[in-house]
């Protein structure tokens, strides 16, 4: 991978985390386009989707400030319930993580057909929430791990992770700042937890498999892929808020929609 190769792809994974297109469908069909191994390029994915999480994390740093601090108060307040549902969302992706690691790992080969169909049910979702009526429910349990449902099959390469949780709450008639904060949120844990697995893995492999994990990617260009992914979605993250105030997801529909038949006419050729 060439430095130029990893600053794009640190840029697709830092718009494409937030914004409701798939960053996983998206990295796969860069690394097809660039024809790089992805099983070779692991450590770069972590690192990527690492620095995703940190700029979440910077986003919402003084709403999650108050969440522990409310923790910390060890009573059943506001922000412990909401601590709570986070956890409980978390259920149905560390289940399917844990049981069927193997298995999702196949679906990261390059395949763009796959991606592409994955991509056109992301468009579907978006475009339900398009004739879905604004309500301002309150997010309950019941809520929250449906909506961790619709994350645990964004595991999936081209069903978007954001797209797939912010248009199920929206969907069952929840806030819409509410949800798209919620659904940011909830998959910190997620990928910090993913990435620890996948560090510890890789500290108990040879020193052979560990080259092979990380295949050619310099520090440097981790580096590079790093910053780029953190300070590209500092801004996607922010922006995205704002478009789901407005209630614009039509056009992120449009968008994977052309793309998920593209994907598919291209693996077709």
């Amino acid at each position: 991978m060439e430095w130029f190769e990893a600053l794009l792809m640190g840029i697709i994974q830092g718009v494409t985390e937030f914004l409701p297109v798939s960053s996983s469908g998206h990295l796969e069909l860069s690394k097809a386009f660039f024809d790089l191994d992805g099983e070779n390029n692991m450590a770069f994915t972590i690192v990527v989707h690492g620095a995703t999480v940190l700029s979440t994390i910077v986003v919402f740093r003084k709403y999650i400030g108050d969440l522990f601090k409310g923790l910390f108060r060890f009573s059943w307040n506001d922000e412990t319930h909401y601590i709570a549902k986070i956890v409980l969302s978390m259920i149905p992706a560390i289940i399917i993580g844990l049981l069927f690691e193997e298995e999702l790992e196949a679906f990261f080969d390059g395949n763009l057909f796959f991606v592409g169909i994955m991509l056109l049910i992301t468009a579907t979702l978006l475009a339900f929430t398009y004739y879905a009526k604004p309500r301002a429910n309150k997010l309950s349990y019941s809520h929250a791990f449906i909506i961790g449902i619709a994350q645990a099959f964004a595991i999936l390469p081209g069903i978007s992770r954001s797209g797939a949780t912010i248009a199920t709450g929206l969907l069952l008639g929840n806030r819409r700042e509410e949800t798209a904060s919620f659904s940011f949120l909830m998959v910190v844990p997620v990928i910090i937890g993913a990435n620890a697995k996948k560090l510890l893995d890789s500290l108990s492999e040879s020193s052979s498999e560990i080259t092979a994990a990380t295949g050619n990617i310099n520090t440097f260009n981790l580096l590079i892929g790093f910053m780029a992914a953190f300070f590209v979605g500092w801004l996607a993250c922010t922006f995205m808020i704002r478009i789901v105030k407005k209630g614009k997801l039509i056009w992120f529909s449009l968008y994977c929609a052309i793309i998920g038949i593209t994907s598919i006419l291209v693996s077709l050729i």
